[in-house]
């Protein structure tokens, strides 16, 4: 604590403050290519493991900067026009950034997907979990991380291999535990009629779906 304290008195004079300034600045670039690439190994990593699976990790980018990633998204190898899909994504809230997972719609759902007795099934066991639910999610939930913040850029850094695996435990309920359920749901939503709607990821890239709280 003294020694952080001596750190701050010293950029805080006058004199230094130039260079205290340049420093924060180079620190925030640090952590945003960090930050970038965990997303990219966490996609490689998922990616060398799916290869017998339906899904696909990619990433996604910052819709004000597409050299920034914040997230994954796993899509089915087979596109279909509404399905559900596992996803892990940072949001910024109250200040932090902070990850969060979920099983996410491809499009607006219409009520009649809903009451699909195979969707409503894997809702049922994913809010039984402790998961959350809202119109854009058939559940999500935050998750302990904050990726923009010293511990986790250090254990990024240091133990980049534990900290890999601590999401993949994150996304087992929904990759390999329940990847049963999820295939079935989505095959009750591909055989459904076509109906119009509304692309949920176009509508999240413009940062209109709702806020999530805790």
């Amino acid at each position: 604590m003294d020694e952080e304290m001596a750190v701050l008195d010293f950029f805080a004079k006058t004199e230094n403050l130039p260079l205290g300034l340049l420093v924060a600045e180079q620190i925030d670039d640090i952590r945003e290519q960090m930050n970038s690439r965990f997303w990219k190994a966490l996609q490689q990593r998922f990616n060398s493991t799916l290869n017998d699976s339906e899904w696909q990790a990619q990433v996604t980018e910052d819709r004000n900067a597409t050299d920034v990633l914040v997230g994954l998204q796993f899509k089915l190898r087979d596109a279909q026009p509404i399905c559900l899909f596992p996803m892990l994504e940072q949001q910024y809230l109250g200040g932090v950034w902070r990850i969060f997972f979920g099983l996410m719609w491809q499009v607006a759902p219409t009520s009649e997907q809903l009451a699909l007795p195979a969707v409503a099934t894997l809702k049922n066991l994913l809010l039984d979990m402790g998961l959350k639910n809202n119109d854009n999610f058939l559940a999500w939930q935050w998750t302990k991380f904050h990726p923009r913040r010293s511990d986790f850029l250090l254990r990024f850094a240091q133990q980049s291999e534990t900290l890999l695996a601590d999401f993949e435990e994150i996304l087992k309920p929904l990759l390999s535990d329940h990847r049963a359920l999820i295939a079935s749901a989505n095959a009750a939503l591909k055989d459904m009629p076509p109906s119009r709607n509304i692309s949920l990821e176009q509508l999240y890239r413009k940062s209109v779906l709702p806020k999530m709280h805790e």
